[in-house]
């Protein structure tokens, strides 16, 4: 089997990277059987920007903090966990944004899409499902749509629902919302096609932002779950990851 194993930049991982490399040797990423990340989630995020374009699974181990979509530290045989492993297939998200010089832009995004105000005063976003109105005026700093990979992130952060990976699912979450009152967000079919038109944006603006790419004065944004960016993680059949979202949805 064949490895690219890429570090982040904590001691810790580094040396760790350096001993699979002589325990397992190195091959460039598009000529791997698997694509080793070695750090938190959010390199592992980078690594599946940067490399899923050879169609390579991933397997994470974790030397970060918290590591949702990481395998933990082991000292046993790196081929047969991955020979045994559980593959999870993550659908990212294809956004596209208009901003008020009608200029277009696109991108991809793993953990989430989220639109955020400019300024001092609260967005006013209006939301459409599959170009059927849902909510007419979000009165909000934010909103956001994530994937069930990122949803143990910043929409967790904002009280938005854990969503099991293999669960087809979309979570859209409100960011400190004001009206509607009592609206906390929703749990979508990935099919969805999701709208965002920023109300009074010349005074009101708004930004959205894709993982970590963020664009300025935008209008509005189309979001939706893709098959074509789709991409494969590894985990170790030992260390569930259902289990894993278990404890993350009781834990106080």
């Amino acid at each position: 089997m064949k490895f690219f194993f890429n570090s982040s930049s904590n001691k810790e991982a580094l040396k760790a990277q350096k001993k699979f490399i002589f325990k397992y040797g190195q091959h460039k990423p598009k000529d791997a059987d698997v694509i080793v990340p070695i750090g938190g989630d959010g390199f592992l995020l980078k690594n599946l920007h940067d490399f899923n374009k050879f169609n390579i699974p991933f397997f994470g181990i974790n030397y970060g903090s918290i590591g949702f979509l990481m395998n933990v530290k082991f000292n046993k045989n790196l081929e047969k966990i991955i020979n045994d492993s559980q593959e999870i297939i993550l659908k990212p998200l294809e956004m596209k944004a208009t901003d008020l010089n009608k200029k277009v832009f696109t991108s991809i995004a793993y953990n989430e899409v989220s639109l955020m105000r400019q300024t001092h005063q609260a967005a006013k976003i209006n939301i459409l499902i599959n170009k059927i109105e849902r909510i007419k005026e979000l009165i909000c700093d934010g909103v956001l749509v994530s994937t069930p990979a990122g949803s143990t992130a910043y929409n967790l952060s904002a009280h938005g629902s854990i969503i099991p990976l293999d669960s087809n699912l979309l979570a859209l979450t409100p960011i400190s919302s004001f009206r509607p009152r009592r609206w906390r967000g929703a749990l979508l079919p990935e099919n969805n096609k999701i709208t965002f038109k920023v109300i009074n944006y010349n005074n009101r603006p708004v930004s959205v932002t894709a993982d970590n790419t963020e664009f300025r004065n935008i209008k509005n944004v189309e979001v939706h779950s893709s098959k074509e960016y789709a991409c494969k993680l590894l985990f170790d059949n030992k260390h569930s990851i259902e289990e894993k979202i278990l404890k993350e949805q009781f834990y106080s």
